[in-house]
């Protein structure tokens, strides 16, 4: 992306100057006022891509700015900052038009994401950020931190294991990995080791000879061909099969896999990253999962906190997903009260980032009007009432069935709530994917017997 043209509207010196450091490291060209009529005659001299502007500023208020800006240019992107949390004036922010609200302090990779979200300019960068469709959203400290993290060992061939529980986002970081590093032109690929079984796995990965099989007429590369110079994503890779972790571990040592049915080696340098949302060591210590592997793997290891541990992101989540699935449902909802935004941040989100989403997404299609308020949030919505050992109440009231009946509801029912999401299934369940999986072959099979 080639440098841009930013307005600054900040009364602070001292922020004014560290935030223009912050746009001129990253390329772009900065000038800098410090109340909104300066701002409005720059805007009236000359073209700028961008307008970045404290909210509380003397002589006219930053969201009395935006108005002006877009009563002559609604095309152009202004951005408020603030020093805290604002719920009132986000809101009303975002309904006069605002293309963001930023909590302060700025830093670089707040720069990347707001430069990424407003300022591309080139089909490369559109496609590989997909409109936004892979940013990480954050405000958090331990999370700024992580992403910083991440552009320093972005170009590393290091692998690296991100840890979190479902929904944190693991494959988002990964992506920004890739995205940071000099792989970025390369493929990225991701591979999701409980989605398929352990016969189909490995052909999947290592790809396999014409003959090699019943079936296979032609040649086919695996995942790691196909993402040779770039960067594979194993996620769930606690689910591999046990196998195929040693032929994995080759592949780590070595840097070359070999096809089924082939007789010679591949060479392949692709930048592994793994993830999981279990307890490894756990899997270690049960024999589930290959140490050697793991210490392979575990070069650099990163743990992402959960959603209830940085519940400083939830305004900008919310008001992230508000956007999107506004236009994804053309809706046109501007905002929450502040009795839903204080709900939110109370929820402690076991299905975190996922969860928040879900519940944005579903109060964007229900919402009659223009706001959410807490009802609208549907957080008690559900039909059934939820006995203390987490099955339906119709469940135990029913009249006596096998133990084995009574699984095949629950896992029914689970995965009702879930819209089949068999990750999210697994988790409430207790469960692997793959015994989930396996579970669900069962009971295809005897359908299929009877």
């Amino acid at each position: 992306m080639q440098g841009k043209s930013v307005l600054l509207v900040e009364d602070d010196k001292n922020e004014s100057a560290a935030i223009a450091d912050l746009f001129i490291r990253a390329g772009h060209r900065l000038c800098a006022v410090n109340d909104g009529y300066a701002a409005l005659g720059k805007l009236s001299d000359g073209q700028y891509d961008m307008v970045v502007s404290e909210l509380n500023l003397p002589k006219m208020s930053g969201i009395d700015l935006l108005i002006k800006i877009k009563e002559v240019n609604t095309a152009l992107p202004v951005i408020l900052i603030a020093s805290g949390i604002c719920v009132k004036e986000a809101v009303e922010a975002m309904k006069k038009g605002a293309d963001d609200f930023i909590l302060k302090p700025l830093l670089p990779e707040t720069i990347k994401y707001i430069t990424s979200g407003f300022l591309r300019d080139s089909p490369v960068e559109n496609a590989s950020a997909e409109n936004g469709r892979y940013a990480i959203i954050t405000k958090n400290r331990e999370m700024n931190r992580l992403l910083d993290d991440a552009g320093e060992i972005a170009n590393s061939r290091a692998s690296v294991f991100i840890y979190g529980e479902s929904g944190t986002g693991k494959e988002l970081f990964a992506r920004h990995i890739h995205r940071c590093s000099d792989r970025r032109d390369k493929p990225f690929l991701a591979v999701n080791c409980a989605a398929l079984p352990e016969t189909l796995m490995e052909s999947e990965l290592f790809g396999y000879e014409k003959g090699a099989f019943t079936g296979a007429s032609t040649r086919k590369k695996g995942k790691f061909e196909a993402a040779d110079k770039g960067t594979i994503l194993l996620d769930e890779i606690s689910e591999l099969d046990y196998q195929l972790q040693s032929k994995l571990l080759r592949v780590l040592q070595e840097k070359e896999i070999d096809r089924v049915g082939g007789t010679e080696s591949i060479p392949v340098d692709v930048r592994i990253i793994a993830t999981t949302n279990r307890n490894i060591e756990k899997q270690i210590h049960e024999e589930k999962f290959r140490e050697d592997l793991y210490y392979r793997l575990n070069i650099i290891p990163v743990h992402l906190p959960p959603l209830r541990e940085r519940k400083d992101d939830i305004p900008v989540l919310v008001d992230f997903f508000l956007r999107k699935y506004n236009k994804i449902e053309r809706k046109a909802v501007k905002g929450l009260t502040e009795e839903a935004i204080r709900t939110l941040m109370e929820k402690p989100w076991k299905g975190n980032i996922r969860e928040l989403e879900n519940t944005i997404e579903r109060a964007i299609l229900m919402c009659k009007g223009s706001i959410i308020d807490e009802e609208g949030l549907l957080l008690n919505g559900r039909p059934k009432t939820v006995s203390p050992v987490g099955y339906p109440s119709d469940i135990l009231m029913m009249p006596e069935v096998s133990l084995r009946e009574l699984e095949k509801k629950v896992i029914f029912q689970t995965l009702d709530r879930t819209n089949g999401n068999r990750t999210h299934a697994a988790d409430i369940l207790g469960i692997s994917v793959r015994t989930l999986r396996n579970k669900l072959n069962e009971y295809r099979q005897k359908m299929t017997a009877s």
